[in-house]
């Protein structure tokens, strides 16, 4: 396929992609302002899900194999969807659960097209991504060398900041074990950088980070779901984003930032003890 066919075929899987967003993210409002409670836990007491997560998914699964039914799902709420055309849609249909469920207004509806193979960490290509803050309508899209964008504007994180100056975003897990660990590594970042703020939800931290509203993210323990849209924007953005070692972004670990500040922040996370 030339490039100009690869760019014609990402702009129509991105076409498709925002359509499914945006229709799902007025679902999940809806429904949220109805009243939402927990439906279960997953991997402990605080790791929530809600009846909303799964109906949203199930919207977001029916649309995607009406449109493309040879093509495979990676979903945060049920099994994975074996396609057939090397195209995998990676999804998570409430992004920010706990946040959906107390009406804090930083929740998101993500999908993302990866080309290759896709479960919990993304080995494959991201081709397009959507991610849709439906309580403030805001819509955030890239595609692969086809640059980032919200509400048809360009996006470009912020450059030639150093780590003193930046305010740097991260999560938590789950487990309390590792927020113990994880608050460890924040005892010795915070003195290093401008400030840390905790948004609850990764694709909104690198969409944020896209836009020029925070300067760098990182975080552990995320899956492909969390972030395979939101990395796609931050990189299309000018971000450097990466993994443990400079590898591929992972499970392990995901860190994003201006090249420059992403040098600067890696160091600082390796001296706090992080694999970074």
């Amino acid at each position: 396929m030339s490039q100009h066919d690869a760019s014609g075929a990402n702009a129509a899987l991105l076409d498709l992609a925002r359509d499914i967003a945006v229709r799902a993210a007025e679902f999940a409002l809806t429904a949220r302002r109805a009243g939402v409670s927990v439906a279960a836990t997953k991997s402990s007491p605080t790791d929530i899900v809600t009846a909303v997560d799964r109906d949203t998914e199930a919207l977001i699964r029916s649309l995607i194999l009406d449109a493309r039914p040879d093509d495979g799902i990676v979903g945060e709420e049920d099994a994975t969807h074996v396609g057939t055309s090397g195209l995998d849609w990676v999804v998570d249909p409430i992004d920010g659960t706990v946040n959906f469920l107390y009406g804090i207004p930083s929740w998101a509806v993500s999908i993302a097209v990866v080309e290759g193979a896709a479960g919990s960490d993304v080995s494959g290509t991201t081709l397009a991504g959507v991610v849709v803050n439906p309580v403030s309508g805001e819509t955030f899209e890239a595609t692969a060398g086809g640059g980032a964008r919200l509400a048809g504007r360009e996006l470009a994180v912020n450059a030639g900041v150093a780590l003193p100056a930046a305010l740097v975003a991260t999560g938590f897990s789950y487990s309390a074990e590792r927020r113990r660990a994880q608050a460890a590594v924040v005892h010795e970042l915070l003195p290093q950088v401008r400030d840390i703020r905790r948004i609850g939800a990764a694709s909104l931290d690198l969409c944020a980070l896209a836009a020029g509203r925070i300067d760098a993210y990182y975080e552990r323990g995320l899956n492909a779901w969390d972030h395979a849209a939101g990395a796609l924007i931050a990189r299309e953005a000018g971000a450097h984003v990466a993994g443990p070692r400079g590898g591929r972004e992972s499970t392990e670990l995901l860190v994003a930032a201006a090249p420059g500040l992403y040098e600067e922040l890696t160091a600082a996370l390796r001296a706090a003890g992080l694999d970074a």
